[in-house]
């Protein structure tokens, strides 16, 4: 049996959560009444929790919560099959939406990113010009 975990996020822009979601290599998809299944019930093709968005073979969904604006996280934690724990996936996921939010602000602002070097530490400096 399935135990479904939802994580609350402060993730609020769909085209932002796709992108960062393709950038982590997790092909998402969004449509609605997508379902959303844990891997021992994938095998057998059995639906279990609506989401809006699915990711990694149908196993990582997410959930916009209208409440608080923002996606909530559906997995079954115990059959979670990631080569990272969900806390990891949960991070370098905040890291890559962040920058898809940096680099539309960017854009928006007439600026043009010249440079992203990412760091020992895994973290990400981007440069960024404007010519008047």
């Amino acid at each position: 049996m399935s135990h479904f975990s939802t994580i609350k996020t402060k993730l609020k822009s769909t085209e932002h959560l796709l992108e960062a979601l393709d950038v982590l290599g997790h092909d998402p998809e969004q449509e609605q009444q997508v379902m959303v299944v844990s891997d021992r019930e994938h095998a057998k093709g059995h639906p279990n929790v609506k989401v809006d968005i699915v990711a990694a073979n149908k196993t990582i969904g997410f959930r916009w919560n209208e409440s608080s604006q923002s996606y909530e996280l559906v997995t079954d934690l115990q059959t979670w099959n990631q080569p990272i724990p969900v806390e990891r996936f949960l991070s370098k996921l905040s890291q890559q939406y962040a920058l898809k939010n940096i680099e539309a602000s960017v854009k928006d602002e007439g600026f043009t990113i010249t440079d992203k070097v990412v760091a020992a530490d895994g973290s990400i400096e981007v440069v960024c010009s404007r010519w008047e």
